[in-house]
């Protein structure tokens, strides 16, 4: 998940700011303005199967709705109340993190595997990155990963690699895993929840796709690698040198044995969590749950006082309050939208112009849409929250299923946050390492352009599997 408060770009040497919550109500004001441009329509709602769609032969034009300035103010604070359940859950979850950090279970954890790999440099690339793709994959880890760049460049420079090889070890290998996203609360657990899809359902195609999308993003790394290892002068290095590496390793974290017992704790809760979403159908509400108490274990196995979880809870949960509010704010466009009563005639446009076209090349055209949209929505939750409400009925109307759009989306997002300047975590990786964006999109470029096809392909070949459930 995308942190997006204050968004640094670095082109070059020539640097200036973006603030995510200006470009947002920068689009409530022209989403507010399109209510008095645009025609107004409806489609009827109607519930079957259990899940709330739209009758495809039911639209209608209707009287003009324009939203005055006093209720687009106020649809801040509605599209927060329509996003409470996900806002708190992701609250919750960012204080599960707090507290998980707070142990040293996470640093013992990424220390010790830098020690004992720090004579079998060939296993660095695939072990570690497959540590944090698991991390992307399974919990989101995005801006948590940032800790964790200045620990593992220097292992790569003491193996004769260089500082672009660290640098993707953990981001590349955090977003290969967020890209396919086989349960991930902060994209898939979000957009199937506005599309009314069973929670992380689809998840084994999912892991397949995790599967092809590791093993390319760790061929690319240690393709690189090799190449600066067997020639040192090709590398690219940022702001460290190779004398500082054994310097910068120097760390006196371990795991100990109460930190293998939380992990132990956090794997169990995994396999509750997932037998519970597929036996029990779980939504965001027992997942929730499920973490607090996890938390609480811990905590309690960490030896942490009770107010040192609390603490350390608040903190956590503290560090995604941007990130909630942006959920927020993104639902605010959407009530602009549903009260102006232009959402409809849009979908109407759009499924009028392609429902012609064969079914591929519409799964096609919404992955491509939901690729270019990442650009200004670089936040996943955010992203997942402004297009599912558009793009779950589009999905009904042009015969597809719900799960593939929710593919379509959880693939352009994560490929986006590897070279798109409004990544956040991107850009502080790459402050971190001393990288100028400009070196690092032209270095990851193909990879970039690989996993795109390999996405189009997934969302293609779902469509001919009939990926759903619906």
């Amino acid at each position: 998940m995308s942190q997006l408060q204050e968004k640094v770009v670095s082109l070059g040497k020539k640097e200036r700011k973006i603030n995510i919550f200006v470009l947002l109500f920068a689009i409530l004001a022209i989403s507010t303005l399109l209510t008095y441009i645009l025609p107004a329509g409806d489609y009827t709602r109607i519930e079957a199967d259990g899940r709330t769609t739209v009758d495809p032969n039911s639209f209608k034009w209707i009287k003009s709705a324009p939203v005055g300035l006093f209720d687009m103010i106020k649809a801040v604070h509605t599209g927060m109340v329509d996003a409470g359940n996900i806002i708190f859950f992701l609250l919750i979850i960012g204080g599960f993190f707090g507290v998980l950090r707070a142990t040293g279970t996470v640093d013992g954890l990424i220390a010790t595997m830098a020690r004992k790999l720090s004579t079998r440099e060939k296993l660095l690339i695939p072990v570690v990155m497959l540590v944090f793709a698991a991390g992307g994959s399974l919990m989101g880890m995005a801006e948590e990963t940032l800790a964790y760049v200045p620990l593992v460049i220097p292992l790569a420079l003491a193996l004769g690699f260089d500082t672009i090889t660290g640098t993707a070890i953990v981001i590349v290998g955090a977003l290969s895993g967020f890209t396919t996203a086989i349960m991930n609360p902060f994209t898939v657990g979000i957009a199937q929840g506005v599309a009314e899809l069973p929670m992380f359902s689809g998840m084994g195609y999912r892991l397949v796709l995790f599967v092809i999308v590791y093993l390319v993003s760790v061929l690319f790394v240690y393709r690189h690698a090799m190449k600066v290892k067997n020639n040192p002068s090709i590398g690219i290095y940022g702001k460290y040198t190779k004398e500082e590496a054994s310097h910068l390793l120097q760390s006196s974290a371990k795991l100990t044995t109460r930190h293998k017992l939380i992990l132990g704790a956090f794997l169990i809760n995994y396999i509750v969590l997932a037998f519970g979403v597929i036996k029990f159908q779980w939504y965001i509400t027992e997942i929730a749950a499920l973490f607090v108490i996890l938390t609480i274990v811990i905590g309690i196995i960490g030896k942490l006082s009770a107010d040192h979880i609390v603490n350390s809870f608040t903190k956590g949960s503290a560090s995604l309050i941007s990130g909630a509010l942006i959920i927020g704010v993104s639902r605010a466009i959407l009530v602009i939208l549903n009260e102006g009563h232009i959402v409809d005639p849009l979908l109407h446009q759009v499924s009028e112009s392609i429902q012609h076209f064969p079914s591929y090349l519409s799964v096609a055209g919404l992955y491509s849409f939901q690729a270019l949209i990442h650009f200004v929505l670089a936040s996943g939750s955010g992203h997942a929250m402004l297009t599912m409400p558009i793009m779950a009925p589009l999905a009904d109307l042009l015969h597809i299923t719900r799960q593939i759009a929710v593919l379509s989306f959880s693939f352009a997002d994560g490929i986006g946050n590897m070279i798109f300047p409004t990544a956040t975590t991107l850009m502080a990786s790459l402050a971190i390492a001393g990288i100028p964006w400009t070196k690092w999109a032209k270095w990851i470029l193909p990879l970039v352009l690989i996993q795109y096809l390999i996405g189009l392909i997934a969302v293609i070949t779902a469509h001919f599997i009939g990926y759903g459930p619906f």
